[in-house]
C-alpha cells in the first residue's frame, strides 16, 4: 500500500505515530529554515512539516522543488501542532516527515483547486479531473453514491429485485427522439438508446418479478432545457398487484428514508394534491410550495373590459409577488423578457403595482379602473 491512513483520519490520538501517506500537494509555504506543505487527499488534508534541524538534507531541498498538484508520497512520525487549525479534523496535528518520494510532477494548473476557485466553466469542463478534486465536485458525486446506496437498501428491504435491463433496444413509442447506433452486423439498420425501461418492466411483471427496480441512465434526444438532457439518470420502478396508495406509501417511504438518512431531516407526513388542484392552483403539476404566490383567478374582473388579449383567453389568472411594488422598469423589463423565453413561451406580461397611498398603476391603465386593479390584488393576496 502507498498509505497507511488518510490524509482525513489523523488526530491527537495518533501522536508519534509512524505513518505513510500519499496525496495532492494543495500548497507550500517556505519560510528558508522550516517548509510546510498541505497534503490533500477526497478525505482531507494533513498538514506535513519539513524542518532543517530535524529533516535530513536531502528530504529537506526535495520539499522546496514540490508545486501545487505534485503527487507525492510522504514517511514520518505524527507529532503535535503548535499553531492548531480548528476549521479542520487533523488541525491538532501534523506529520514530521522522513521520507518524500515524488510519484508524479506536474505543471501549474490552469486554475485553483479551491473551493471558491477562479476557474470559469469552459477550462473546469475542458479539465474536468481537475475540477473533479474541488470539493463542491467531489461532494456532490459522494452524495450521489449515498443516495443510490440508501435507494438500494430501502427498496431491497422491500423485497424489490434491482435488474438491469438492455441499453441496445428496438426503438419504441416514447415522449421524445431516440439516439440511434447503427448495427454493425446488420447494415442500413439501427439499435435505439432507451428513452426509459418501460418495455421491459412490463416484461418482468408479466413473467412474476413483482417488485423490480433499476437506478438506470436514460437517452433522450431533445431541447436543452433546465429539467431537460441528453443522458439522464432515474430511479426507475415497477410493482404488480398493487394499487394506487400503496405506490404512494412506498415512494413517500423512500423519500422519507433519503431525507433522514442522507440529510438528518424527519418527515412525519407529505402533503398531497391533486393534479387538477395543482394546475388550477400553480399552473405546474410539479410546483415549488416553498414560494406560495398562487394562482387567483380573474375572470370576473379582467374579461368584458375592452381588452382584446383577456377578452380572447379562456383563463386569466394572477400571482402576487411579495417585494416586487418597488420594482423599477428595467427590472420590469427584465421580467417580460424572462417570460418571453422559449422555455415559458410567453408572448408578454401584464403587471399592476401596489402603491403604497392604496392606488394602483398598470400596464393596461386605459382598459382598467382603479376598482378593477383593486379587486385584482384582493383575490391574488397582492398588499403594498
Amino acid at each position: 500500500m502507498y498509505r497507511s491512513h488518510n490524509c482525513g483520519e489523523l488526530n491527537a490520538s495518533n501522536i508519534n505515530t509512524e505513518v505513510t501517506l500519499a496525496g495532492w500537494v494543495q500548497k507550500s509555504r517556505d519560510k528558508g529554515f522550516m517548509n510546510w506543505v498541505d497534503l490533500r487527499d477526497r478525505y482531507g488534508i494533513t498538514q506535513l512539516i519539513f524542518d532543517e534541524s530535524r529533516t535530513e538534507k536531502t528530504v529537506f531541498e526535495l520539499a522546496k522543488t514540490l508545486g501545487r498538484e505534485f503527487v507525492i508520497q510522504v514517511k514520518g512520525t505524527v507529532i503535535e501542532r503548535e499553531a492548531k487549525n480548528k476549521n479542520i479534523p487533523t488541525g491538532e496535528i501534523e506529520i514530521l516527515v522522513t521520507e518524500l518520494t515524488i510519484l508524479n510532477a506536474a505543471l501549474t494548473p490552469p486554475f485553483t483547486i479551491e473551493d471558491e476557485t477562479d476557474g470559469g466553466e469552459d477550462i473546469r469542463m475542458k479539465y474536468r479531473y481537475l475540477d473533479i478534486r474541488r470539493n463542491p465536485v467531489k461532494n456532490s458525486l459522494l452524495f450521489r453514491h449515498k443516495v443510490a446506496m440508501e435507494v438500494r437498501k430501502y427498496l431491497s428491504d422491500l423485497d424489490f429485485c434491482e435488474v438491469e435491463t438492455p441499453y441496445l433496444i428496438k426503438s419504441t413509442p416514447e415522449g421524445a427522439r431516440d439516439f440511434v447506433v447503427p448495427s454493425r452486423m446488420n447494415e442500413g439498420q439501427f439499435y435505439a438508446l432507451p428513452q426509459s425501461p418501460q418495455t421491459f418492466k412490463q416484461l418482468l411483471m408479466v413473467g412474476g418479478m413483482d417488485k423490480y427496480f433499476q437506478i438506470v441512465k436514460c437517452f433522450r434526444d431533445e431541447d436543452l432545457r433546465a429539467d431537460r438532457q441528453p443522458e439522464f439518470t432515474q430511479i426507475d420502478c415497477e410493482m404488480a398487484f398493487v394499487e394506487q396508495e400503496d405506490i404512494l406509501n412506498v415512494f413517500e417511504g423512500l423519500t422519507r428514508h433519503l431525507l433522514k438518512e442522507i440529510k438528518g431531516i424527519e418527515v412525519d407526513k407529505f402533503p398531497r394534491i391533486t393534479y387538477d388542484y395543482a394546475m388550477k392552483t400553480y399552473g405546474n403539476d410539479k410546483p415549488d410550495i416553498r414560494f406560495g404566490m398562487e394562482f387567483g383567478e380573474l375572470n370576473e374582473f379582467a374579461q368584458h373590459k375592452d381588452f382584446p388579449v383577456f377578452n380572447a383567453a379562456e383563463l386569466v389568472v394572477g400571482i402576487a409577488v411579495p417585494g416586487a411594488g418597488n420594482y423599477t422598469r428595467k427590472e420590469i423589463d427584465g421580467l417580460i423578457d424572462w417570460v418571453k423565453r422559449p422555455q415559458v413561451g410567453a408572448s408578454g406580461m401584464v403587471y399592476a403595482k401596489c402603491n403604497d397611498d392604496g392606488t394602483f398603476k398598470s400596464s393596461v391603465d386605459k382598459f382598467y379602473d382603479q376598482d378593477d386593479l383593486g379587486q385584482w390584488a384582493k383575490i391574488t393576496g397582492a398588499k403594498p
